[in-house]
């Protein structure tokens, strides 16, 4: 056997050697993913869940006025669409602690429509942005109020 082929069998085995241990640290990567973020891999595997869409009427919570009043909600015109598609998947404070344009609402719609999974909202639509831009619309803000201050004179 000659050096080269020395050379070239070192060279073989050296990349085998590279080889296997890389793949041992991917072994232990799986095994600890598996045992310490075992919802990483669920969720490449898992198939995503199907929301029935529920009405208002048919939710087991009813709307009370007192119950209304403590999330913020008004009533009007809108009140039941809003109810019907927003708090099926969020709480209605999150609604209300929001204040938004028309065009705001709007861009809030969309984007849970494209990131979140919302569903069409049809005609409905129109109603359920009159409703949000008219009860949580931007507040105006102005200068504050004076401050009353009591003048003295210093000796």
């Amino acid at each position: 056997m000659g050096q080269e082929e020395i050379r070239k069998l070192l060279l073989t085995i050296t990349s085998l050697g590279v080889l296997m241990l890389g793949l041992i640290v991917m072994a232990i990567a799986l095994v600890l993913t598996v045992q310490f973020q075992p919802k990483w891999l669920e969720s490449w595997f898992s198939q995503p869940e199907k929301k029935e869409v529920l009405l208002a009427e048919e939710t087991e919570e009813e709307w009370t006025s007192e119950r209304l009043e403590e999330v913020g909600l008004v009533e009007g015109e809108g009140l039941q669409l809003v109810l019907a598609n927003c708090t099926n998947c969020h709480s209605a404070k999150l609604v209300t602690q929001n204040r938004f344009t028309r065009e705001g609402w709007l861009q809030v719609i969309r984007w849970m429509q494209e990131t979140q999974g919302f569903w069409d909202l049809g005609q409905n639509e129109e109603a359920i942005l009159d409703y949000l831009s008219t009860h949580f619309a931007p507040e105006p803000r102005g200068r504050r109020m004076p401050l009353e201050v009591e003048w003295y004179s210093l000796e």
